[in-house]
Order: structure tokens, then sequence, then C-alpha cells
């Protein structure tokens, strides 16, 4: 087992989690709007889904894996090119991290977990980005990978888990320290950049 590729993949699963994307920012404004809890039920429904992401590329890029060895460097190339346009996307976004939002409707806790559920579920955007991210980070020759791709989901589970979480408690700190620190949205923009970039290179570098 390779610890080092698990610790790279928490590391960049910690730095994605961190930096601004529709869900944490989502999980950001329910907090503001309408309390902690509600943030963390938003926060459990969308990791919940992740669990459903991670189930259909075990079984799915597993078979593959088995099956040829071209078939498991076109997975690598697409997921490297797929990273290498994200960045590109973000560098073209603009750096300012928007909160303002004044009419975020209150649900109940059980609705803030089914639809953070069916958010991250349906959205395909996340299914591609598993597909991906994951199979650069098999860390065992010996272990299934069906075992191993479970093994990053449910890391890349837990990280988020937590990141969330502290973003769902710290909520009020948060967006007052994004008021007041304007250059804030610009660093964590670049830092997207470098995560998705270097992600790219180390997929593109790795073995099966």
């Amino acid at each position: 087992m390779n610890y080092e590729v698990l610790s790279g993949f928490v590391l960049a699963t910690a730095a994605l989690a961190f930096a601004p994307g529709p869900d944490n920012i989502y999980v950001l404004m329910q907090s503001i709007a309408n309390g902690k809890k509600y943030g963390l039920a938003t926060v459990a429904g969308l990791i919940s889904g992740c669990l459903v992401h991670t189930t259909l590329l075990a079984f799915g890029v597993s078979e593959i894996i088995k099956q040829s060895d071209s078939l498991f460097f076109a997975i690598k190339l697409f997921g490297a090119l797929y990273l290498f346009y994200l960045a590109y996307q973000v560098f073209k976004s603009d750096s300012d991290i928007s909160l303002k939002n004044g009419s975020v409707p209150k649900k109940g806790l059980w609705q803030l977990f089914e639809q953070g559920f069916i958010m991250n579920v349906l959205n395909p955007k996340v299914a591609i980005f598993f597909f991906a991210f994951f199979p650069g980070f098999l860390f065992s020759d010996s272990i299934s990978t069906v075992v191993q791709f479970y093994t990053l989901g449910l890391l890349f589970m837990l990280v988020s888990f937590i990141i969330f979480s502290l973003i769902a408690i710290l909520a009020g700190s948060i967006s007052d320290y994004i008021k007041k620190n304007s250059k804030i949205g610009f660093y964590l923009k670049w830092l997207q950049i470098f995560v998705f970039i270097g992600i790219a290179v180390y997929i593109l570098l790795s073995d099966k």
C-alpha cells in the first residue's frame, strides 16, 4: 500500500473542498441565513450523494482496468485533460466570491438533506470529476480496485465532510472575513488552478 499516494489524495481533496465552489457556497449561505444545523444538514446530503458516484465508479472502471491497459491509459488521459479544462475554466472565471443572496428559502432539516443529496447525485459534473480524479490515485497492487475506489471515496467523503462542516459552523466568521478581505477570492482561485493542474500532471505520470 502506497501511503504517499493516499496522503496526496487527501491533500488534494482538502484543497478542492476548501476552494469556493457551488457546494460549499451553498452550505455557507444556508448556515448564514438559517443557522448552523441547517448548513450541516445540507453537508450531510451533499456528502451522502458521493457514495452513489463512488459505487458507480468502483464497479464500472474496475472492470475496464482489468480488461485493458490501453483503456486504462485512455481513462487517465481523459482525466488529465478534463482537469486541465477545469483549471482553464477557473482561470477564466471571476475571482470575486459573491455572498449577496437575500432570499435563501428556509427548509426543514430533512428537506435540506434530501436537496443536498439530489443536487450531488444528479450532477453529471460530479460523476465526471470522480471518473477523472480517482483512477490516478490507486494505491496498491494487491488490493482489489473495487476496495481501493471505495477507500478513496470514503476518504473523499470524510475530508469533504470535515471541511464543509467547519464552513457551516464558522459561517459567520468566514463570511465576515471574505467581506473584509477582497483578495481572498483571488488567492483561492489560483489555489484551485494549481491543484487541478498538479493533479492532472500527477495522473499523467502515474503508473497503473
